[in-house]
Formats: C-alpha cells, structure tokens, sequence
C-alpha cells in the first residue's frame, strides 16, 4: 500500500523540476523575489490565523477545554498534512493525538475530529460551488469546461464519499489509529459504541456545529486573500474573485488527488492551468505554489517538533512512573 504514494511522489517530484525547468528557474526565482520576505513574512501570519480559527471550529464542538489545545492540535493535524508522507488522514490522525496528550479523552478527541472533518468538508463544497459560480459569471463565454466539470465532478464524488464515511467511517478511522500506534489506538477508539456516543452528543450541539461550519467557509474564502496579499507585492493585480475562483478550483483538484501525498506535482500542474486561464504567467503560478510549500515548512515544522517533545514528555512519563512505583513502601 505505501509503493503507490511513494511513486506517486516521485512523479509529483519530477512533473515540479519539469516545469521548473520548462519555464525557466530563473524566472520563477524572479517572480518569488519580487513578493520578497515581506510579502512572505505577511501570508505565513495569514495562514497562521486561518489555523487558528480553525482550531477554534473545532474547540466549539467539544466543551469545559481550553482552547490552545485544539489550537495546537489543528496547527499538527495541517503540518502532518502537508510535510510528512501521509495521506490527509493521517495529519488528522497526529491532531487528534495532540489533544489525547493533552488530557482530552480518547474517544471526545476521535469523535471531535470526524465532526469536524465532516463540517470543513461540507464548507469545502460550499467553497467549490461558490468559485464555480464567480467563474461563470466572470467568464461565461470562455473555453473553460474542463475546470468547471472537475470541480461539479468532485463535489458529486465526495459528496457520495460522505455518505460512505458516514456509513463506515468509524471502521476506517479505528483502522487509521491502529497504524500511528497499537496501545493509543484502543484507548483512542475505545471501540465503536463509545465513539457512536460520543458523536451523538456533539451533534446535539446545533449552535457548535453552526459556528464551526461557519468559520471553516470563512477560512477557506480567507484562504485566498494569502495569494493576494503575494501577488500584490508582485504588482499584479488580479481580482480578489478571480483568485477565489483559483484557489477553490485548485482544492477541488487537490481533494480529488486526495491519494497523492501533499498533492506533489498535483498543486503546481493545476496552478499552472488555472493561473493561465486568468492572465498568471506560469513561473508567477510557480511561484506561488512554491511559496505555499514554503510557508508550510515554515509553521509546519515548530507544530511536528511540539509534537515529538510532547510525545517524548508522554513516554518519559510513562517510564516514570513504574519506577517511582518500585521506590515507594
């Protein structure tokens, strides 16, 4: 199972250097250095309050925690996403983690990551179908079926994938834990019943579910102000809209290369496509990609070491305590 991933990267790996290549390094070099670190600098801090309205999407579901856990769990659960060689499920796998280490019981941080799984999943669709409807009311008359039929497609495919998940998702999920470790995975899971009830009481928190839904859409649209804020510093000023109708297109291709690892190759490909239908040179559609890439080692990497050290504070703890035990009468 991990050979196709691993080929899938490597392909994703070489489609980046031929374009790279193609178009010229120089050129996309150029164009990431006219947004600069200035323009850099300012899409990390936007990108790093997008996580934290995420996580606090999150925290809304479960309550009496503090919010920096869910904060903290949110900022591993995208950085295991996006840098290590795990589908998006796995990312979520290490959020959830996050929270269980931080004194969440198993079964609330299982529970509250599928809801809200399942809440940024449907403001994904909402997102899609928004830049489905700026496209056509931006170009209306352009050649532009291919986008449009990707995005209908992939909102139809997962919306189907919902309703298998919701049907066998606890199964999937139990057997996702398994893989990141065997003692946590049955204290995270807890068996089916439990996770079952844990689910039904955060549904019943219809405001919860509500503000998460809606802070999850407002995320995604704030998304793309990262891609304009970067493209101002370049001096091209491409519409707010026209970028929204990008960046939805983008993640509705991404989700449907939802098997490739970190959407390698995936992401550059479809900026490449999507920019030049809109006027965006391809080393800018490069660039822009690359500095995404970028920004997630730059917030990513900090989130995996919190986690290592709170996963070795976790072990050290554990080798502790049957010592202490021995000392005692």
């Amino acid at each position: 199972m991990k050979v196709v991933p691993a080929i899938a990267s490597i392909a994703g790996l070489v489609l980046i250097g031929a374009l790279i290549g193609h178009f010229g390094a120089d050129a996309v070099l150029s164009s990431l250095r006219a947004i600069g670190w200035t323009g850099f600098s300012l899409v990390c801090l936007v990108h790093m309050a997008v996580i934290s309205v995420e996580g606090i999407a999150w925290r809304l579901l479960v309550t009496g925690t503090p919010w920096w856990i869910f904060l903290t769990g949110r900022l591993v659960r995208d950085a295991g996403s996006e840098l290590l060689p795990f589908s998006q499920m796995g990312g979520c796998v290490l959020g959830a983690r996050i929270v269980t280490l931080a004194g969440v019981r198993g079964t609330v941080a299982a529970a509250s990551t599928m809801a809200d799984l399942t809440l940024e999943f449907f403001a994904k669709l909402a997102y899609i179908a928004l830049g489905i409807s700026l496209l056509i009311l931006l170009r209306p008359d352009a050649p532009l079926a291919l986008p449009i039929t990707v995005g209908l497609g992939t909102t139809g495919l997962f919306a189907f994938a919902f309703v298998i998940l919701q049907r066998h998702g606890l199964n999937l999920f139990d057997r996702l834990v398994s893989t990141i470790g065997r003692g946590w995975a049955e204290r995270t899971a807890a068996g089916a019943a439990a996770l079952h009830t844990a689910l039904a009481e955060i549904y019943e928190r219809r405001i919860g579910l509500l503000g998460g839904f809606v802070l999850h859409l407002i995320c995604w649209i704030a998304s793309a102000v990262e891609v304009w804020i970067a493209l101002r510093f370049a001096q091209i000023p491409l519409g707010f809209s026209t970028i929204v109708v990008i960046e939805s297109l983008l993640y509705a291709l991404r989700t449907a290369a939802f098997a490739i690892p970190n959407a390698i190759g995936v992401q550059e490909g479809a900026y490449v496509l999507l920019g030049a239908t809109f006027g965006l040179t391809p080393e800018m559609a490069l660039a822009i990609s690359l500095l995404k890439r970028a920004r997630d080692l730059v917030l990513g990497l900090p989130a995996l070491g919190v986690w290592q050290a709170l996963e070795g504070g976790y072990l050290w703890g554990r080798m502790a305590r049957p010592a202490g035990r021995r000392e005692g009468p």
